[in-house]
């Protein structure tokens, strides 16, 4: 566990040194990169560009984890319940503000998230997973003027992207919540706690995933991504395995590396074209049956689906998309191997 807990470290130094919980929505952007960066700007329409909800927001206690909030963004504007992502944190990203522009570009779109924060230190995955379950649970059950329940999202980074598999399942079959639209969107996942399986075999046939890696992520073995991919039941066409590449200009690197995405250590084009972009498109397939939004979504390598924008000529690396994911860098390459210990699937 030594080398968990230097991660850990890092990101907790790195990531996470702001302003108290509770505080007021100006405090908690204050370390928010509020411009795009580098020379490319965030689409001016289409999937991926701004909406024009305004973002409000309603926090209560954190059901488990003491002195610690759980924040709902909603658009201020709505007067009936709207569908819900559940955003699932990395290690290290209790606040917010870490990921705000991603929350904001959601709300903007017509859109409910819930951001449920869990201890960086001194607790188990189990209890990561159970104070995570435990708030969306009373989010859902204090908010339905908010929430629509029967469409619901899980959206999850590093530790939780793997923990997103999990609670995912819970709600679907569990709590019967996305009976009319349900997807799960992974980004660079860590290990998969508490999923068998048979339970992996056993996801409602309405599920639709994108799971997404970065080239020069060096923390999480792709291969835990790759395992969950191949043996989640979910059929070829309603699911895409999505690797971004990062792209160097003269003037600007757009990385793909583990920091994807986040709102403080590079908020550029990757985040609305490579992220957003595929987010904003599954949602409006999956929330509101738009089949022409699936092209960009779920488009199996679709013109719409990789295309990337161009600078003065340049054009950004394309997204890779396959439906039979393979490791492309021996496990070596990772800080977290599919092989160590720590993994309950390496078998």
């Amino acid at each position: 566990m030594k080398k968990l807990s230097i991660l850990l470290l890092f990101f907790t130094l790195s990531a996470c040194s702001e302003a108290e919980e509770g505080s007021t929505s100006e405090e908690d952007n204050e370390d928010y990169v509020t411009e795009i960066q580098g020379p490319i700007p965030a689409p001016a329409s289409g999937y991926g560009s701004l909406g024009s909800y305004t973002v409000a927001k309603v926090t209560f206690p954190s059901p488990l984890y003491s002195g610690r909030n759980v924040e709902i963004f909603y658009p201020k504007e709505i007067t009936t319940p709207r569908p819900v992502i559940f955003f699932l944190h990395p290690y290290g990203g209790e606040r917010s503000v870490y990921n705000i522009g991603l929350f904001n570009f959601i709300t903007r779109r017509g859109y409910v998230v819930v951001f449920a924060p869990y201890p960086t230190f001194d607790v188990s995955i189990d209890e990561r997973y159970n104070i995570l379950w435990e708030s969306f649970v009373k989010a859902v059950e204090s908010y339905p003027n908010l929430i629509d329940s029967s469409r619901v999202g899980f959206m999850g980074h590093s530790f939780g992207g793997g923990a997103a598999i999990s609670l995912a399942y819970k709600g679907f079959v569990e709590k019967k919540w996305g009976e009319n639209g349900r997807f799960i969107f992974t980004m660079a996942p860590w290990y998969s706690y508490n999923i068998t399986q048979e339970q992996l075999q056993d996801f409602p046939t309405n599920t639709k995933m994108i799971s997404q890696i970065y080239d020069d992520d060096t923390v999480n073995d792709h291969r835990m991504a790759i395992d969950i991919y191949n043996n989640i039941n979910i059929a070829d066409e309603d699911k895409d395995f999505i690797l971004v590449k990062s792209t160097v200009l003269p003037s600007y690197t757009y990385v793909a590396d583990h920091g994807m995405p986040n709102s403080r250590k590079a908020y550029d084009a990757y985040d609305f074209y490579a992220i957003y972009r595929l987010l904003d498109a599954m949602t409006d397939y999956v929330f509101n049956n738009n089949q022409a939004a699936k092209n960009t979504a779920l488009g199996n390598g679709s013109a719409e689906q990789i295309t990337m924008p161009s600078y003065k000529g340049q054009a950004l690396a394309p997204l890779e998309v396959t439906d039979h994911p393979t490791p492309k860098y021996d496990e070596s390459k990772y800080e977290f191997q599919y092989g160590d210990t720590l993994n309950p699937r390496r078998e």
